[in-house]
């Protein structure tokens, strides 16, 4: 049987896009002689749909889409993830469900069994879990089909929830075949290989895993779908973060043919988050993923250009080279935004980093429109010192001046905030807070020089100097970031253990880590959730990210 493994990319809501997209796949499928094609998870109205699911029209959208899909299952088998309505009365009105369509026919209707509530997860709010388990006959053969996050609960406690595989297995299928939207992180893909081989290992079957892979505004699903054999051989793997098709030839042996792949030497075991903060960890891969998770954000929202406030500083640095990879220097533009306060290598930093780009920069002073503020205000500030009040006036005025940029000439500011200073509030609210998505926003300091140093892997891009600096806002005579907070590869890791691994006050103590120091940085944290619940959405990389993954209560006393 030869199988085809469709890794697309899909728009939310676009169903005539992710329509057309999947009918041209099964054309090209069946030129080639498939005899099954499996796509991923909610293919057809596009992962995740959130709250567009309690709209009538949406289902009665995705539901036409199938039906032109079942139209064009004729000589080949499809197999497709579309949500479908629940006939009876009691329970949520849908399932989350994969159709298995062939001779123009719907051969089999599957139901998602464990629906994750966790993290950006949040099923159980749409769907109602299914509560019958049967194998879908095609062909001869017996297909134990299941969704995604099913393969990620081996050994479910059945007192609470009912492991789908566990039933399947019981009508003695041939082969699974799941079809995924698992998103990225920097840890998640390293184990995804480890989690099917455990399956393949537990339930002695061969697996065709089949994931979705494109950006969905912070999400990153990556790709590497893959076909595994019943003894944990790899004999299958689509590239990550691109789409692709690639088909598979299942024998009558059970044994995928063709020679077997190991990319890494060796199927890695699964691994949960690292104990310890590692922050070059792989770096090529965050790089892919932000790359990917820009393109994406402007292509389906329709936008074309983009602009960054560029400040010689090493985040402004690492944006500005990420989004003219990802867009092209023809459509980035910088500007330079230089105050009194500024250092003449600042801005020669920061002119000689879009020279290397080949991105247009523009230069506005702001110390006469700065003066101007502290003339209106002196009646009511009446004489008191400079403080965080005439910092953040200055980061508002060039808040204000870069939106304006955005207004006149249609491009998107992106935001150039990273996770240390957004876990601890080292940030103006309408000011370097501002814009349309936040690049950087979910990597530390420590990660954000990593991602520098490799973007600089061939040859100077951004200039050495502004990898080599220390960090400063220039917001004030000789200032430096580490004026406001701990140097960041003390302040990273404990970040790291609270929001990552969410280890508590007790904990982070009893790893060596000064009680001083940690109570006040958790302080920090907790402190300024209000600001970063006002932020733009963050690309997700890691496994604990800032924004709908993370759900803490800005009014609220965890820590004393």
């Amino acid at each position: 049987m030869k199988i085809f493994l469709a890794q697309q990319n899909y728009h939310i809501g676009n169903f005539e896009a992710n329509t057309a997209k999947i009918l041209t796949a099964i054309e090209q499928a069946k030129k080639q002689n498939g005899d099954l094609i499996v796509f991923s998870e909610l293919a057809v109205c596009g992962y995740p749909p959130r709250d567009f699911l309690e709209f009538n029209d949406f289902i009665d959208q995705g539901l036409t889409a199938i039906e032109k899909i079942r139209e064009a299952a004729d000589t080949i088998g499809v197999l497709v993830g579309c949500p479908s309505r629940n006939p009876k009365i009691e329970g949520k009105d849908l399932f989350n469900s994969a159709f298995l369509f062939y001779e123009k026919e719907i051969k089999g209707v599957v139901h998602k069994s464990l629906l994750p509530t966790y993290d950006i997860f949040d099923e159980y709010r749409y769907f109602e879990p299914a509560y019958e388990w049967n194998v879908l006959a095609f062909k001869g053969k017996r297909l134990a089909v299941t969704i995604c996050e099913d393969i990620w609960n081996l050994g479910a406690d059945p007192q609470y929830r009912v492991c789908p595989m566990d039933q399947l297995i019981k009508q003695q299928p041939d082969i699974m075949i799941n079809l995924s939207a698992s998103p990225f992180d920097y840890v998640h893909e390293i184990g995804r290989k480890g989690i099917v081989k455990q399956n393949v290992l537990k339930y002695k079957l061969p697996m065709v895993y089949c994931n979705a892979v494109g950006s969905q505004t912070e999400i990153i699903f990556d790709g590497g779908s893959l076909a595994m054999n019943a003894n944990g051989d790899l004999a299958a793997e689509l590239p990550y973060f691109t789409e692709a098709m690639q088909s598979v030839v299942w024998n009558e042996d059970g044994s995928f043919g063709g020679d077997i792949v190991y990319p890494d030497g060796k199927i890695p075991e699964v691994q949960l988050t690292p104990k310890q903060f590692e922050p070059n960890r792989n770096t090529d891969k965050i790089h892919q993923a932000l790359l990917l998770g820009i393109r994406d954000y402007f292509s389906k929202m329709g936008f074309t250009k983009a602009i960054v406030a560029s400040s010689g500083g090493i985040d402004s640095a690492v944006v500005l080279a990420l989004a003219c990879e990802a867009l092209g220097p023809q459509n980035v533009s910088a500007l330079l935004l230089p105050s009194q306060f500024s250092t003449a290598h600042s801005v020669s930093d920061a002119e000689q980093l879009s020279k290397n780009l080949g991105n247009h920069y523009d230069i506005i002073p702001i110390k006469g429109i700065f003066e101007a503020f502290e003339k209106g205000l002196a009646p009511v500030f009446k004489g008191l010192p400079f403080n965080v009040a005439e910092e953040n006036l200055q980061s508002r005025i060039r808040g204000a001046l870069v939106m304006a940029l955005s207004n006149k000439f249609g491009t998107i500011l992106l935001n150039t905030s990273n996770k240390s200073e957004l876990a601890t509030g080292y940030g103006t609210l309408y000011g370097d807070m501002a814009g349309g998505l936040g690049v950087i926003g979910d990597l530390y300091k420590m990660q954000v020089y990593a991602l520098a140093r490799y973007i600089n892997r061939n040859g100077e891009i951004i200039p050495k100097n502004i990898i080599e600096k220390a960090p400063s806002a220039e917001l004030r005579h000789d200032q430096k970031d580490s004026d406001s907070l701990p140097e960041y590869d003390i302040l990273d890791p404990i970040l790291y253990q609270y929001i990552e691994r969410r280890q508590g006050p007790k904990e982070i103590i009893q790893m060596g880590n000064d009680p001083a120091l940690v109570a006040r940085i958790l302080k920090m944290v907790n402190t300024n959730e209000y600001k970063r619940n006002q932020f733009c959405p963050i690309i997700r990389v890691s496994p604990k990210a800032f924004g709908v993954g993370r759900r803490v209560p800005i009014v609220g006393k965890y820590l004393s």
